[in-house]
């Protein structure tokens, strides 16, 4: 990607918005628009087409999470949303991220941690660590009684695919994989590329919440994640 990377600021606090632009510019990262509420970012997603969204969790009219929604959802290409939050584990980021966000950020971010995690979901790449939002599942996913077998989506996938995903839920990276499964790590990358594109999932965190709230990993009595054996 040889293009300026571009990204849109949607934060009420004046403050806020103006140290990170100020952050991005000197890194040669593009700030094309701003947005003190989720409807001026939704309409500036339209009209500038940016490749990442900071996107805060709490803003007048309209809050990031309507935002991140109406921003994620119809359109063909869509850009990568971080929702910025003031509060780690906060219930909003799950339901962002259950809306397709790819991550999330902390105010206090540190300058270098910034820039990184814009360029890094702007390559596809999911900003949390699995083991992250495990924690994220655990803690706020909201299952009934009738969730807890398998979603019909998993059908799509082999039993391989479904190993992968079990474990990518359990908070293993692709080098754990390709060791757990004696697989090499490209092999691994394919799997988890496959399982992305059969259950229409934007990136990692998705899949981690899928395997939660599908019934393929459960949270133990002492909190550990443990893998359906129910049959596919």
């Amino acid at each position: 990607m040889t293009e300026p990377l571009r990204v849109l600021l949607a934060d009420d606090q004046t403050l806020v918005r103006t140290g990170f632009r100020l952050i991005l510019g000197a890194d040669g990262i593009d700030v094309v628009a701003e947005a003190t509420n989720g409807a001026e970012a939704v309409e500036a997603v339209h009209r500038t087409r940016p490749d990442v969204v900071l996107m805060d969790v709490r803003m007048p009219e309209m809050d990031g999470l309507e935002a991140t929604r109406r921003i994620l959802t119809g359109a063909p290409d869509t850009p990568r949303v971080i929702i910025l939050t003031t509060f780690d584990l906060d219930r909003y980021v799950y339901a962002a991220l259950s809306a397709g966000a790819s991550g999330f950020l902390l105010k206090d971010v540190t300058p270098e941690h910034l820039t990184a995690a814009v360029r890094t979901v702007r390559t596809g790449d999911a900003l949390l660590a699995p083991a992250i939002t495990r924690r994220l599942v655990q803690r706020f996913a909201q299952r009934g009684s009738d969730t807890a077998t398998l979603h019909r989506d998993l059908a799509s996938l082999t039993p391989r695919e479904l190993e992968v995903l079990g474990l990518l839920a359990r908070g293993l990276s692709n080098a754990e994989l390709a060791t757990r499964l004696h697989l090499a790590e490209a092999t691994v990358k394919t799997h988890v590329a496959r399982i992305l594109a059969k259950l229409g999932l934007r990136d990692r965190v998705q899949a981690v919440i899928v395997a939660y709230e599908t019934g393929l990993v459960s949270v133990g009595a002492r909190g550990a994640a443990q893998q359906s054996t129910e049959p596919t």
